[in-house]
């Protein structure tokens, strides 16, 4: 509300209110005075709108009185309502003003009245009235409100009751209020009504509450929604009072599970999972949570219910494990974000038992994603790498799945191409039983490959795992078969009659892809001056070079493609090494073989040096061309080695690196806590059995095992009082301190105040305002303090980017003899670190991701330590973030370091960071560190975090 006068006061009604047109009160009165009912409506809503915005009408009160309180309009009785709501009714003293009684015979007419509308109305508006002077002779008529015919009029009377009941005093107001509201609950049918009649008893007489739900135990099922949500909230505060009574209230929750309305279901789960730890208990949770899922229609509330299961798998994963296959039912939503939540909680669930069926509906899936709809190459992609950790984990499936990906091996989604052959090229190092199939499977579908890095691993794949005569011979003729006909490129030729010449045997070949020019005539200046005529035919690349027809690996090397080119030297070179070594030297078909390959290469440096392609060959692809080229001519046995066997053995290093550390990293999540040698531990063998039924006797045991284990003791409070910040000084009149819990989207404000004068402070206001994308989510209410007494506020803050926000204000108050005071606060920065946290992804995910996100922040090292390694550690530790480079590739002392770091934020942005860092002459660390993101905010949060951490 905008305000002329005091802006601190609180308020439950906002009005818009034109400024550029004020009412002057003598208007309003004479309206209210001689105007009809449209008049005094519209008089009585600029009397509103005046009084909200600061103004005092002290005259307009007893007009009101005399010309308003007679209507019998119900527009004008409930505008009535809103200005007695409003205005002040107790002098600067706190007393109530004695014309304030002149109101309140209206309304205890207003609770008689004859229309259930007004008196209903009356009873919302006796829910704010706080005077109890005001509401003592109203008592009797409210309560006889509860009898009145229309249900409408009975609930907002339990609503007023409650109210009453709960100011200072209001016991003894209402001495009977809960006997009374007892006999209303027995005998009301309206729902709303009964609703409100057991949440008064469950905040004010809880005893009332619980024996009136243990005497319906048998209906509760049959109560509305409304009602049994307050339920669960009973039950959930007795288990905590009294958790050793807790497992007959757990029965009534396991009751309430078969609830038609959704909500209910879902807060019954809930709540089990919060009270019990019993598997009977757990695996019904687990059902509700799976039977929501494939239920309900709503992507939010399927999202909200896999958070759950995953919570749920974090902590009761053996019985997860047996609702495996129910969670994999989410698989039907077409929400790729649902999908890939669901692999996420199952891929962590994968056991002996259930890895046959998950796999088999992982392969149904990726069948279905065959058609041509718009987001099935990322479905099919995640579906892939799925498939791929089950196989990493469980290598006997691999043969049941491994062929039928690679039907998808020319997928034109080259992420998920890509995937298929890098699952391949593992497969074939971990089950060597497996190769020959997967080889003849390759070699048959190789010319289907359209991407340039699938062909390049392919190729790879073909060249270290042909072993044999017979598969290096096919493998050559599928390579020879997708390269076409040789040679690539003829140099230009001067005088087109020399051209069918210099071709050779090859020109045939190459006339699909090269054509000769019409001939050009142009004039030459000789070397004495003259003129002469000249002729020139040239060959051009045509067009439809990279048309359906020609093969995959000679359209991508007419393109310009020259990394791959050196790829398939690479490839031809291994295999005619292999082909030499099992045929023994001196062989005529290995050296036939040996020098067809020198021919590939020499056509592809020719290619190279073409003018008529998009770019000449790099030198980097040109030394590797050259370097086969060397090997093959002069073979030694130490070349022989490191090309057949070094290359091959360096990547299964890298596969068992990468077991290790997947096992390392699953043990230390997998480590439970250990509790204490000397803890109390109660023995379940030991207890009486008697009047304990199987789920309690089950919850027990739970409990007595994570007492035993460690996991129910009590949380460390180190980090806890980390977030406590200090907002004022000790010699400030008023000191205030804050407690920042950080829930995601939210950021809740526990600040504490504490009035450290001997007089009593008026109207305090805690006043809040962000930067940043951080918004304040209520305003906080005035407050009066006593000497030397405090008070805790609660602010509520929502987040909705990962930006580093700043939250200031000041402290208002009033005291004796004094004007309003303000205490300047402490800013409160939200750490950036509170809102990402370590994730992991692919190599080839980071590099796309890399290309893709426009955002950039690059940071200069400048820092204290002198160890590359412990500058890496230093940084990964600050920024919470995880290092994706594996720790084999980090070994050494060469003085230079390069890694990618990788995190994800909460509202699901992607986080990367690449550290280039090196040892100077000088002893001190340079290079850059550089942070890439989707959106700025994150790039330069981060940015800040690292300058302001990385010294050390």
């Amino acid at each position: 509300m905008a305000a002329n006068g005091n802006a601190s006061e609180s308020c439950s009604l906002l009005v818009h209110f034109d400024k550029t047109s004020p009412a002057l009160a003598n208007e309003i009165k004479e309206a209210l005075e001689e105007g009809d009912v449209e008049a005094k409506i519209a008089a009585m809503k600029k009397a509103i709108m005046v009084l909200l915005n600061g103004e005092n009408l002290p005259q307009l009160f007893i007009t009101i009185v005399r010309y308003v309180i007679p209507s019998d309009d119900h527009t004008v009785q409930k505008l009535l309502l809103l200005y007695l709501e409003i205005i002040d009714k107790t002098d600067a003293n706190g007393k109530v003003l004695p014309e304030m009684i002149l109101i309140c015979q209206n309304l205890r007419n207003n609770l008689q009245h004859p229309n259930e509308y007004i008196r209903g109305c009356t009873l919302r508006f006796i829910c704010r009235m706080q005077e109890a002077e005001l509401l003592e002779p109203l008592v009797p008529s409210v309560l006889a409100n509860l009898e009145h015919r229309h249900s409408f009029v009975r609930r907002n009377a339990v609503l007023a009751i409650n109210a009453i009941y709960k100011l200072p005093g209001g016991d003894i107001l209402l001495q009977d209020a809960p006997e009374e509201i007892e006999k209303f609950l027995q005998n009301e049918s309206d729902l709303s009504a009964r609703r409100n009649a057991f949440l008064m008893l469950f905040q004010c007489a809880q005893e009332r509450a619980l024996n009136y739900m243990l005497a319906n135990l048998d209906q509760i099922s049959t109560w509305g929604d409304i009602l049994q949500m307050v339920v669960l909230e009973l039950i959930r505060k007795l288990c905590r009072a009294n958790p050793a009574k807790k497992g007959k209230y757990i029965k009534i929750i396991l009751a309430l599970m078969s609830a038609s309305s959704t909500a209910v279901v879902y807060e019954c789960a809930t709540a089990l999972v919060a009270l019990s730890n019993a598997p009977t208990a757990i695996r019904a949770a687990a059902n509700c949570y799976c039977q929501l899922l494939a239920t309900q229609s709503d992507n939010n509330v399927k999202l909200i219910v896999l958070d759950r299961l995953m919570d749920l798998k974090n902590s009761q994963r053996e019985v997860m494990q047996d609702m495996i296959m129910d969670v994999l039912r989410a698989l039907s939503s077409p929400n790729l974000d649902i999908r890939r939540k669901t692999l996420d909680i199952v891929l962590d669930l994968i056991t002996t038992r259930n890895i046959e069926e998950v796999v088999m509906t992982l392969k149904k899936e990726v069948v279905k994603t065959s058609s041509k709809e718009e987001r099935s190459g990322e479905y099919r992609q995640l579906l892939v790498q799925s498939i791929h950790t089950c196989a990493v984990k469980f290598p006997d499936v691999a043969a049941s799945v491994v062929h039928m990906l690679m039907d998808f091996l020319g997928d034109t989604n080259t992420a998920s191409a890509l995937d298929v052959v890098f699952f391949v090229r593992e497969i074939m190092e971990t089950n060597p039983r497996l190769q020959d199939s997967i080889l003849q499977r390759l070699l048959d579908c190789f010319y289907q490959i359209r991407s340039s890095r699938v062909c390049g691993c392919a190729l790879w794949i073909v060249g270290e795992y042909c072993t044999s005569p017979e598969a290096v011979v096919a493998a050559l003729a599928t390579i020879k078969a997708s390269l076409g006909e040789l040679p690539f490129y003829q140099p230009e030729v001067a005088n087109g009659d020399e051209a069918g010449g210099a071709g050779g045997d090859g020109g045939a070949g190459f006339a699909s892809e090269v054509a000769v020019a019409p001939t050009k005539m142009r004039p030459a200046v000789l070397s004495d001056g003259t003129y002469a005529t000249q002729s020139a035919a040239v060959e051009q690349v045509m067009a439809s070079v990279s048309g359906p027809a020609t093969p995959n690996l000679r359209a991508l090397l007419l393109a310009g493609d020259f990394f791959l080119g050196a790829v398939i030297g690479t490839t031809l070179t291994k295999l005619a090494l292999r082909l030499n070594e099992l045929s023994g030297e001196g062989d005529a078909a290995a050296n036939g073989v040996s020098a067809e390959v020198l021919l590939v290469l020499v056509c592809l440096l020719r290619l190279g040096e073409s003018p008529l392609l998009p770019h000449p060959i790099d030198d980097d692809s040109a030394e590797r061309i050259a370097l086969c080229v060397k090997v093959l001519s002069e073979p030694t046995p130490e070349l022989t080695r490191i090309w057949l066997r070094d290359c091959r053995s360096s990547f299964a290093s890298m596969i068992n690196d990468k077991k290790e550390r997947e096992l390392a990293e699953r043990e230390e999540a997998e480590t439970k806590q250990v509790a204490q040698c000397d803890d109390l531990i109660d023995f379940y063998h030991l207890k009486s059995r008697k009047g304990m039924s199987q789920l309690e006797l089950e919850d027990e045991v739970a409990n007595d095992l994570k007492r035993a284990t460690g996991a129910a003791g009590a949380a460390d409070e180190g980090p806890k009082l980390n977030r406590v910040l200090q907002l004022t000084g000790f010699s400030d009149p008023v000191y205030a301190e804050a407690y920042v819990t950080v829930h995601q989207y939210d950021i809740v404000l526990d600040v504490t105040v504490v009035n450290r004068t001997v007089e009593t402070m008026q109207n305090l206001c805690l006043e809040l305002a962000t930067m940043g994308d951080l918004k304040l989510v209520e305003r906080p209410q005035n407050y009066t303090l006593g000497p030397n007494s405090s008070k805790q506020i609660r602010a509520n803050i929502k987040v909705s980017s990962t930006e580093t926000g700043v939250i200031f204000g000041n402290i208002v108050y009033e005291s004796t003899g004094t004007d309003r005071t303000v205490v300047v606060l402490n800013d409160i920065h939200i750490d950036i670190m509170d809102y990402i946290s370590p994730a992991t992804c692919a190599d080839v995910a980071f590099r796309n991701m890399w290309a893709e996100f426009e955002w950039e922040n690059k940071v200069a090292i400048n820092t204290s330590i002198t160890d590359v390694g412990q500058f890496l550690e230093h940084i990964v530790k600050s920024t919470n973030m995880k290092c994706l480079t594996p720790p084999s590739a980090l070994d050494g002392e060469c003085g230079f370091l390069a890694a990618n770091l990788y995190a994800k934020s909460v509202f699901g942005e992607d986080a990367l960071v690449n550290c280039s860092v090196e040892k100077q002459p000088d002893g001190k660390l340079g290079g850059y560190i550089r942070i890439r993101s989707k959106t700025q905010g994150i790039a330069l949060s981060l940015g800040d975090k690292i300058t302001l951490k990385q010294k050390g």
